[in-house]
């Protein structure tokens, strides 16, 4: 998390275009809490994050700042729909469930740290395990020339483990019992702990201990889960993912729009959007969600919200609401010059996907620049013709272009096939020109 603004910033810029306004607001966010958990005591506790709103039309990167976040901060990250959270008393989830995935989150987050950190131990484990299966130990009244030379045995077995030579010989290892883990995402967390328990105890009443042969291969995997359960203190896990989940954890909160309810509606669709706003408002302000794991505090996580808001405004959610989000960030509009840098320059741009998808069939996809310059036109035009769905476009018109070649590419083995702008105009221009057959296709 120990990242500066400028290294946040370079870091995204190798996977997103443009959108430099909302890239520094998101690296500032995040540098201010690294700033305040530097800090102590009652100045740590007061200062509150600064909640950011994205404002941009579908497919400007809105998301895939957030999805690339994720990657990045070794935080407790989720990003969830506004849109499918309904008022208490609709039929759909509560606002708190945003707040319980975060924390099942968390303890992945911390799992997957722990056992990276135990990695070691859980191979030594694993590794004892699959070595007593193929070579099962001595009788505890062996003679000491006996354990001498099972000793020797036991150290070559080892070796021929790691080396891998008996990974397909067969062995019969002990499944773990079947348990149901229960997520606490759509139920009180009263219900969620009753039902854990309940698979807590018919685990232990009726299934007994299940034994299967298989390959030395497959039963590392197996064990690997085992050594981590056996290994972990999952208390000390779930405590530090719950701290985690309070001072670090991000929810990025999309379609923020769509429960926006615009000041010139005179008969309210869906009287629960309203509702929704004012369910996420306490979560937003700093309230105290309880889990099958404890109760969270949302004090001090940073909430980032985004929408297209073509139908509503931000000033069409309600005051409270607005104010819990300081921050506001506008993304512009993709041109054809971005679009053209969408797909150049990014670390896994989308030429360079289809590039390596071909190369699976050994055929060498090359594109004309003077192609690639075509492909952003034509989206741009497709854009300002249609609806503007950015750089998603580039997408659907890829694939447009390339769905003879790739149906094809067997034909094409062990050669290279090169877009031109011919190719590209042959294509399309049909399509783009006549709207109404654009608007099925592009």
């Amino acid at each position: 998390m120990n990242m500066t603004p400028k290294e946040i910033v370079s870091y995204l810029d190798e996977y997103i275009i443009g959108q430099s306004d909302a890239k520094r607001s998101i690296a500032l966010a995040l540098r201010t809490r690294w700033r305040r958990m530097q800090l102590e005591g009652e100045m740590q506790h007061e200062i509150m994050p600064k909640n950011i709103l994205m404002i941009g039309s579908t497919g400007v990167g809105k998301t895939e700042i957030s999805r690339r976040l994720a990657k990045m901060m070794g935080v407790p990250f989720i990003k969830v729909e506004a849109s499918k959270f309904t008022e208490v008393g609709f039929v759909g989830r509560d606002v708190e469930s945003m707040i319980r995935d975060l924390v099942m989150t968390s303890i992945s987050l911390v799992k997957e740290e722990q056992k990276t950190a135990n990695e070691d131990a859980i191979k030594e484990y694993v590794l004892n395990k699959v070595v007593d299966k193929l070579l099962p130990p001595l009788p505890p009244l062996s003679n000491e020339s006996k354990k001498a030379e099972y000793a020797a045995s036991r150290a070559r077995m080892r070796e021929r483990v790691i080396n891998g030579e008996m990974h397909d010989k067969l062995i019969e290892i002990e499944l773990p019992k079947n348990s149901i883990e229960f997520n606490d995402t759509g139920m009180p967390p009263e219900m969620a702990k009753m039902q854990e328990s309940f698979s807590k105890m018919f685990a232990s009443m009726g299934n007994k201990e299940q034994k299967k042969e298989m390959k030395v291969s497959e039963a590392i995997r197996v064990l690997d889960t085992e050594a981590a359960e056996a290994l972990l203190d999952m208390d000390a896990v779930r405590a530090e993912a719950l701290k985690r989940a309070e001072e670090g954890g991000i929810v990025f909160l999309d379609e923020i729009d769509k429960i926006a309810v615009s000041s010139k509606s005179q008969g309210r669709n869906d009287p629960s959007k309203e509702g929704v706003q004012r369910d996420l408002l306490p979560i937003v302000e700093g309230s105290t969600v309880t889990t099958k794991f404890g109760p969270v505090k949302t004090d001090h996580m940073l909430f980032i919200a985004a929408g297209a808001f073509h139908v509503t405004k931000p000033s069409d959610l309600i005051p409270e609401l607005q104010g819990r989000f300081p921050l506001r960030v506008e993304l512009q509009s993709l041109d054809e010059a971005a679009l053209f840098a969408i797909l150049t320059q990014p670390k896994h741009s989308l030429l360079k996907q289809y590039k390596a998808l071909l190369s699976v069939e050994k055929v060498t996809l090359d594109f004309e620049e003077e192609a690639i310059r075509s492909i952003a036109a034509l989206a741009q035009q497709a854009n300002e013709k249609t609806e503007d769905i950015g750089a998603r476009r580039l997408h659907t018109i890829m694939e447009k272009v390339l769905e003879d070649i790739s149906f094809d590419a067997d034909a094409y083995t062990e050669s290279t096939y090169t877009v031109t702008k011919e190719t590209i105009h042959q294509k399309l221009d049909n399509v783009i020109e006549d709207e109404d057959l654009s608007r099925y296709i592009l």
